[in-house]
């Protein structure tokens, strides 16, 4: 299996080395890519939807950016402990009727000693952004 640094444990400027090389990684829209950060049977909780392994966490970004345009995502580091780490981030989307989203959340990340995460917990709110 090949190592995907920084590993565990993380100190405070490696975890947010790991939480920069994800953002960019999801700003990149690329399925494929996204999911080479996860171990081959990572679980994730994303609001009410749960997927295993990487063929489903395709599948899932798939069909979740298939259905959103001029997507930004942003994360900030919040804690981290061991092979943990907590983020909060935003991210801004238009869906293909043209209502703009801002979703606001929470992420908790458990990492194999390989730099691959193996557990993803999302808590997600949406908000409309109102024309105004």
């Amino acid at each position: 299996m090949t190592d995907r640094p920084p590993l565990p444990p993380f100190t405070r400027e490696t975890a947010v080395q790991k939480v920069q090389a994800a953002e960019d990684a999801w700003n990149t829209r690329d399925p494929q890519r996204v999911a080479l950060a996860y171990s081959p049977d990572s679980q994730w909780r994303n609001r009410g939807t749960f997927v295993t392994g990487r063929a489903e966490i395709v599948e899932c970004l798939t069909a979740k950016w298939a259905r959103e345009r001029e997507c930004a995502l942003r994360r900030d580091l919040w804690a981290f402990d061991g092979n943990r780490i907590a983020v909060r981030f935003q991210y801004e989307c238009q869906d293909t009727d043209g209502q703009c989203w801002r979703a606001y959340g929470n992420e908790l990340w458990e990492f194999d000693e390989h730099g691959l995460m193996t557990r993803r917990e999302a808590s997600i709110n949406d908000v409309p952004i109102e024309e105004n």
